[in-house]
């Protein structure tokens, strides 16, 4: 469009009022001191597969001078074998966060609102806010689960997790199903950051619904919070419409090491799958001797739980744990102000929470 003619024109406005102001995503603290227990952000405790490591050290650092591959192929390649789909059916970015973003500025362009649960991942409205998507909020019913339901509405899209974040509820496939046929006019994410530590993907749906996306991340069950990996899966029209959103937006979102390492990462199925099954292992330990101590604990299928304490607000607990240096999630939101999400970390660092909220309990009785 061309620019008007502004000879002699004063503009009445300062810069700022022409600054887009959102209320930005607040992430869980990262402590820098030493000996901190940090169960808040639900990292992996384990390390990365060992061939990350190896795939790290024979990695040429000459080769930096150059652009990465703009479609990362190697690692869409990986990721396309490993979940048994083509490599137009795959679309990585950095993290969840940056598909989930690119989702979207993609799918969600209509002025009817997108739906998403009112306790849940809390960036999903701050990208509507940032993007000016209008959007509603679907309260969770009183055990904080999703009623499938109150999706059967005129709406602009729909995105939920599953399990979701941060109570940890996973919907059943059926359940699932029961959303997505509800709205075939509308495009459904399911975000399955959570899904490898107990839930049925809804992958083999993609097969079923043209209008289903599902995105995964490398930052829970692979162990690569650090790496910035995360994809989405449909049918390959989907993938076509947000690689021409990417490719519009930012060719080179990734970078060489990156791939490399993601790659020997997927590629790895035997650490993976052991490491997942020491979280649920620890977790469905944790959760039982969480309930002796006076709490109560949503059941879970994710790397963390979402509990209460019957007699002690989460604030009073959440601060004393942090005074030992326990880092949990507390949130002054409505609904949950006395919960706390705790990530499931290794047995003994969940013995050191144990015996800390025992010593609380006892001095808050």
């Amino acid at each position: 469009m061309p620019c008007p003619d502004l000879k002699g024109w004063q503009n009445s406005m300062g810069f700022e009022d022409a600054i887009r102001r959102v209320e930005p995503y607040v992430p869980g603290e990262q402590p820098k001191a030493a000996n901190v227990i940090k169960l808040n952000t639900n990292e992996n405790p384990y390390p990365p597969s060992p061939a990350v490591r190896e795939a790290l050290s024979r990695f040429d650092t000459d080769e930096l001078r150059l652009y990465p591959d703009p479609a990362a192929e190697e690692l869409v390649t990986a990721i396309a074998e490993e979940y048994g789909l083509s490599k137009e059916e795959v679309f990585v970015g950095v993290g969840s966060d940056d598909v989930l973003a690119m989702c979207f500025l993609t799918f969600f362009n209509s002025d009817r609102p997108v739906l998403f649960p009112d306790i849940t991942y809390s960036f999903y409205d701050v990208w509507a806010e940032l993007f000016r998507i209008p959007y509603k909020r679907i309260p969770l019913d009183g055990e904080f689960r999703i009623v499938p339901g109150d999706y059967h509405r005129e709406n602009g899209g729909i995105i939920f997790p599953n399990p979701n974040a941060p109570t940890g509820a996973l919907l059943p496939l059926s359940v699932v199903r029961e959303i997505i046929s509800a709205n075939p006019d509308s495009v459904v994410i399911v975000d399955e950051a959570y899904i490898d530590f107990g839930g049925e993907s809804a992958l083999p749906l993609i097969r079923e619904f043209e209008n289903l996306i599902v995105v995964q991340t490398f930052s829970k069950s692979r162990s690569g919070a650090g790496l910035r990996i995360g994809y989405a899966m449909a049918g390959a029209k989907l993938i076509r419409y947000l690689n021409d959103v990417k490719y519009s937006f930012n060719s080179y979102t990734m970078n060489r090491e990156t791939i490399a390492a993601g790659t020997a990462c997927v590629r790895d199925r035997e650490y993976f799958r052991e490491t997942v099954a020491r979280i649920a292992s620890t977790r469905d330990r944790f959760i039982p001797r969480l309930r002796e101590l006076g709490f109560r604990v949503q059941d879970s299928a994710a790397n963390f739980v979402f509990a209460s304490h019957r007699s002690i607000p989460g604030k009073v607990i959440f601060e004393q744990l942090k005074a030992r240096n326990i880092y949990v999630r507390w949130w002054d939101k409505a609904r949950i102000s006395d919960y706390l999400r705790i990530t499931i970390g290794t047995d003994e660092q969940m013995e050191i929470l144990l015996q800390a909220l025992r010593d609380i309990c006892s001095a808050n009785a």
